[in-house]
């Protein structure tokens, strides 16, 4: 249950207690879910206002089981259990009660919505009455003078009646809270219950509609030439609407608007004197009802709504894909292989490769986004599938002379596998692998700094996509070749031919090390 639903509901169960209808506090009480021990204390002193003392019991109990250090629920428990002749339960729950006293001479409730100060020394008298009725009468009596020594100015004579009654072996009547008095919740919390409007309420200051009365919050219309239409709320005339102007209008004052034939306007009013108020283009003036002619609501065009913003040149998207930046990734992206558009070190480069019509035997329809990582990574659009020796000639002018002799693999889509590509078979397989226009490429050269000490390895918890030239791109669950450890954050490693740098936090250290033996 919300917080302040409990407190809406708190709150008119104590009114419910203060107007003395008993069973409705009750029942809104007992509808709280998981209520609190100030609540169920309530519920049990309802339970007293009733003269049920077993209902009263069984909420005191609950009242102590959620909160063990309440002295004032103990206190009205031991009262019902000398209710119920439980003098044992009694005295223990008076003296847990002056316990949790912790030597105060009183408790002041206030704070906690009880306008009730719990004394010392009425523990005190509630400890002696438990005793008397167990025949405990000396120690009633040692006991009822410590209250008295504690006893407050003008309480002098009840303590004193009270311990001469002991004296003549007379029973004592046990204490309690005063009836009515229950834990309330706090005002301010109360007073929250309800909305405020700390706007207060709208006027209209200026409209072109007459008589304007709408008093809400309604999004701009820009008024358009040709094209006017209020909300529903600001327009309450059965005729008002889009009406054609059948012939000229020429007004006799000059400071009206002429209307040509044909001319669209919308009506908000008509007269009985045979005039009606309406807007064209952005402006209100009066024109003879006799001249209109009711129209259904035209359709704006988008594209030809005078808005001050000029047309593109071509309504039809280009053809070629529109680069999307791509978020910063955090550990346990599943997103797909992204492009980053606007990162300054992104070494991308867009090139029209026309293949060779005599060693160009694979096709794929549109173009082809190629992703290469190598020494760095780059990524070019080509028209169509190149065959071997047009991509080895591509990768030696992007990288360099190594690249063209280079080993080169691609990632299945089914298995995740690197594949190598040996030949033009090979070749022909992998431009199959083009999802959504896209296709990515690893080239290890010869020189792939295998000689370099591996200082453990790591496993790839989530897939990395590399964002820089100097990224290590891998899938979740690559083996990780550990080189170097850049700082606390980021680590130089090797996955499938390729070296660069991660985020640490990708990949968690393998259970057996290689530079151990």
């Amino acid at each position: 249950m919300a917080y302040r639903d409990l407190v809406r509901g708190w709150h008119e169960g104590v009114l419910a207690v203060d107007k003395g209808d008993w069973e409705s506090a009750l029942k809104i009480f007992s509808s709280i879910e998981e209520p609190s021990a100030r609540i169920c204390f309530n519920i049990g002193c309802v339970h007293l206002l009733t003269g049920n003392l077993e209902g009263a019991m069984q909420a005191f109990d609950k009242t102590v089981t959620k909160d063990n250090r309440l002295a004032v629920g103990f206190f009205q428990r031991g009262f019902v259990c000398l209710q119920l002749d439980k003098y044992e339960e009694a005295l223990f729950d008076s003296r847990m009660a002056l316990t949790l006293l912790r030597y105060n001479p009183f408790i002041d409730y206030k704070q906690l919505g009880l306008r009730h100060m719990l004394y010392a020394w009425e523990v005190l008298y509630n400890i002696a009455a438990a005793q008397c009725r167990l025949g405990q009468w000396q120690e009633a009596k040692i006991t009822l003078e410590n209250a008295i020594i504690q006893r407050p100015e003008g309480r002098t004579g009840s303590l004193d009646l009270a311990l001469k009654r002991i004296q003549e072996h007379l029973f004592l009547e046990p204490m309690q809270i005063p009836l009515g008095e229950l834990f309330r919740p706090r005002k301010k919390e109360v007073e929250q219950l309800d909305s405020k409007d700390f706007l207060g309420k709208p006027q209209v200051i200026s409209s072109v509609i007459p008589n304007d009365e709408y008093i809400g919050f309604e999004p701009l219309r820009p008024q358009t030439k040709g094209f006017y239409k209020p909300s529903a709320d600001a327009v309450r005339d059965c005729d008002s609407g889009y009406y054609r102007v059948l012939s000229h209008y020429y007004p006799k004052d000059s400071e009206e608007v002429a209307l040509k034939a044909s001319s669209l306007v919308f009506v908000l009013t008509k007269d009985t004197d045979g005039w009606a108020t309406a807007i064209h283009n952005g402006q209100k003036l009066c024109i003879p009802t006799f001249l209109l002619e009711p129209v259904h609501a035209p359709k704006a065009d988008k594209w030809k709504i005078d808005n001050g913003i000029p047309l593109p040149p071509d309504k039809v998207p280009p053809s070629r894909p529109h680069l999307k930046q791509k978020d910063k990734q955090q550990p346990g992206s599943t997103e797909g292989e992204g492009i980053n558009a606007d990162d300054a070190n992104s070494q991308t480069n867009f090139m029209q490769v026309p293949p060779s019509p005599k060693e160009a035997s694979f096709t794929v329809d549109g173009t082809i986004l190629l992703k290469v990582h190598c020494s760095y990574t780059i990524e070019v659009q080509v028209r169509e599938a190149l065959s071997l020796s047009d991509l080895r000639s591509l990768l030696k002018e992007k990288f360099c002379q190594d690249a063209e002799h280079g080993k080169l693999s691609y990632r299945h889509s089914s298995s995740g596998e690197l594949i190598a590509v040996s030949g033009e078979e090979d070749l022909g397989k992998m431009w199959q692998q083009v999802i959504g226009g896209k296709l990515t490429l690893w080239c290890q050269g010869p020189d792939s700094c295998s000689d370099r000490p591996i200082l453990y390895q790591m496993i790839a918890e989530y897939r990395y996509t590399a964002e820089g030239p100097e990224d290590l791109e891998f899938n979740e669950g690559d083996t990780l070749d550990i080189l170097a450890e850049v700082n606390e954050d980021w680590l130089e490693g090797r996955c499938n031919g390729k070296i660069g740098i991660f985020p640490k936090c990708f990949a968690v250290r393998a259970s057996m090390d290689p530079a151990q033996p």
